[in-house]
């Protein structure tokens, strides 16, 4: 729970930038002191402190869906870790490519498991199978489903951004995966998902889940696979504690949505 709690409490905090790249962000004060020194906003009144409300949330709403994320990112790599035995070591994952003028760089996706990791029989043996119906349903050849020994995820709260290099990016990755013998999984633990995305994502090899109650499939459901393949609920950890992480984000947004 703290991982996302503390996670949705940085964002109020949240100052405008207002693209000057102020790495504080600027307090009402300082807002109202840039605009009115400003002859054209001084003119038509943007130096209101309404305004500088709707920039702190217009970007305070931005940063909660960020943080979220990051929150949801590490508490799914902890429940991975601790409902399979694993090490911190064995569920992270990363890779280096190599850049120009002999510089590599170094990028990670946000969980992994290996099978020959999972030292519990009946759990390493239902992921196995649950890698085998995805590659399946994916259409990934039996040739290279053969050779798959884990499943590396990228986990998100949602995504309905339309970035070409962040989906690129993602494809690279995907690439890479398989010939380190990994399936790539993308984990969304809400429904929001452009349907465009989505498609793209499965014609690129990668097994998408969602954050559907109702699906039963592991193969398509985040909850479903957490449950019948991991053997953890994730779905009853955010019902049970619903109250909090609601109680946490509105205090975030009134906090926001205020000009102070």
């Amino acid at each position: 729970m703290a991982y996302i709690v503390n996670a949705i409490r940085v964002c109020a905090d949240y100052r405008p930038k207002l693209g000057h790249g102020a790495d504080k962000g600027y307090t009402l004060a300082e807002f109202q002191r840039t605009y009115r020194s400003d002859p054209f906003y001084s003119w038509v009144g943007l130096d209101n402190p309404l305004m500088y409300a709707a920039h702190k949330a217009a970007g305070g709403m931005t940063s909660i869906y960020r943080q979220i994320g990051i929150g949801c990112e590490n508490l799914f790599r902890r429940v991975i870790r601790d409902s399979l035995a694993l090490s911190e070591d064995d569920v992270k994952w990363s890779y280096t490519v190599k850049k120009g003028r002999g510089k590599t760089r170094t990028l990670y996706l946000d969980a992994r498991i290996a099978t020959d990791s999972v030292s519990n029989t009946a759990r390493r043996n239902a992921i196995k199978k649950w890698i085998a119906d995805c590659a399946a349903d994916l259409d990934v050849s039996d040739r290279v489903a053969a050779t798959l020994q884990g499943v590396v995820f990228e986990v998100r709260q949602g995504y309905k951004s339309k970035d070409s290099k962040r989906q690129n990016a993602d494809i690279a990755n995907a690439a890479t995966a398989y010939t380190k013998a990994y399936l790539p999984c993308v984990a969304i633990l809400s429904l929001q998902i452009d349907d465009d995305i989505a498609l793209r994502y499965r014609n690129e090899k990668w097994a998408l889940l969602t954050g559907s109650t109702a699906e039963k499939s592991p193969q398509k459901s985040l909850y479903a696979f957490m449950r019948t393949v991991i053997g953890y609920d994730l779905a009853a950890f955010f019902q049970g504690h619903s109250d909090t992480l609601k109680a946490e984000v509105n205090a975030v947004l009134t906090k926001l949505l205020s000009s102070q």
